[in-house]
């Protein structure tokens, strides 16, 4: 069938297309490319398995052979250089429909199974009635509980990302366990640092994998711990030269580019005024989390007492007073497990309040100490 250069040129498109255009405009920040071998088969001839063992210099490559190409997600590249006519498809492109230029992050995502299963979900034995407190932030959690539920309801009015900011210890990570396993649904707990990777592009590829394993399994929680440590304030971004890539992917995904229907993402940090503001701007709510009161830390000091290996003889009330501006955590691992260890290394058979005075003059002598380090 016989067709003109333009309807061949239209059906090149699909796959890619060569740009005159020197603009920037629509500059590619990062590509994530997956190996799909060739577009035919010898019956004779295995295709090669594919392994980058340099991935700064594969992206050098790709850009020296790619440079001004238009690319769109479901598109593909042909390589004409060292394995002619080896395809490799385009995972992710943002923005989309952009052009690859000398400042495109590209990665090539690895397929193989070790790689693709180390984003996991886990389930938690977290319940609400384990968590002492919080009565406000279990409240407005109630709406992530209703969409996850179910999310056909909302529509186009599902709530998509969410901030859980306060002390450390007060509950945010055990909140998020509780709100997955009362659903019964895949809980993704990732610490920030974790995508963070050797190269450039392999933070893009991880946040997308991240949302990609999400979106299959939905409906299902993110939870990104101490958020701040990738999504730093443009003030701090250049300590850390990937902090551009990182807060790109992050966009991208928070945006919703992708559907991601039944997925929230909730971020937890201890400083919320240090996140990258088109970041923070993407946090539909954010639920403070503060430190327990007087009953509270009567109670959390009771349900801990409760499971103690050995006996003891407290004074409960001079506990809650001693442990003033304590979380929940610092109750339970800076207090009572100290105390519970000395008892335990002096062969007493009785926690006492000897015990809790030296638990309380070790994590203040630690205190200092750190303190000091900065001074």
């Amino acid at each position: 069938m016989k067709s003109d250069n333009k309807s061949s040129n239209i059906k090149k498109s699909e796959v890619f297309v060569r740009s005159t255009n020197d603009s920037t405009e629509n500059e590619a920040k990062y590509l994530i490319l997956e190996s799909a071998g060739y577009p035919f088969n010898f019956a004779l001839l295995e295709g090669p398995h594919l392994e980058i063992s340099d991935k700064v210099l594969f992206e050098q490559y790709a850009i020296e052979q790619w440079n001004g190409t238009l690319v769109k997600t479901g598109s593909y590249l042909f390589d004409q250089k060292i394995i002619p006519d080896y395809a490799f498809k385009v995972l992710k492109v943002f923005p989309e429909n952009s052009i690859i230029s000398e400042n495109t992050s590209i990665v090539v995502a690895d397929d193989s199974k070790e790689k693709r299963s180390s984003i996991k979900s886990k389930n938690y034995d977290v319940h609400f009635s384990d968590i002492v407190g919080q009565e406000n932030a279990k409240n407005k959690s109630k709406l992530i509980y209703k969409y996850l539920q179910n999310p056909d309801l909302f529509g186009s009015w599902a709530p998509k990302n969410v901030l859980f900011y306060g002390a450390p210890g007060t509950g945010k990570t055990m909140l998020a366990k509780a709100l997955a396993n009362e659903l019964n649904i895949r809980l993704y707990l990732v610490k920030s640092t974790s995508l963070i990777g050797e190269h450039v592009g392999d933070a893009a590829s991880r946040i997308h994998e991240l949302f990609d394993s999400a979106s299959k399994n939905a409906p299902a929680l993110i939870f990104i711990d101490e958020i701040d440590a990738i999504a730093l304030h443009r003030s701090f971004q250049s300590l850390r030269g990937d902090v551009a890539e990182i807060v790109n992917s992050l966009l991208t995904e928070m945006d919703g580019i992708s559907p991601n229907d039944g997925v929230v993402t909730i971020a937890a940090t201890n400083n919320p005024s240090s996140i990258d503001f088109a970041i923070r701007s993407r946090f539909e709510e954010e639920i403070e989390f503060k430190l327990p009161n007087d009953d509270e830390r009567r109670k959390i000091i009771e349900l801990n007492l409760n499971t103690f290996p050995l006996d003891y003889d407290l004074d409960i009330d001079k506990l809650v007073k001693l442990s003033k501006r304590m979380s929940g955590r610092d109750l339970k691992e800076k207090l009572l497990k100290t105390a519970l260890h000395n008892a335990i290394i002096n062969d007493k058979e009785i926690v006492d309040m000897e015990d809790i005075n030296f638990a309380l003059n070790l994590n203040k002598y630690k205190q200092t100490e750190v303190k000091g380090m900065f001074e």
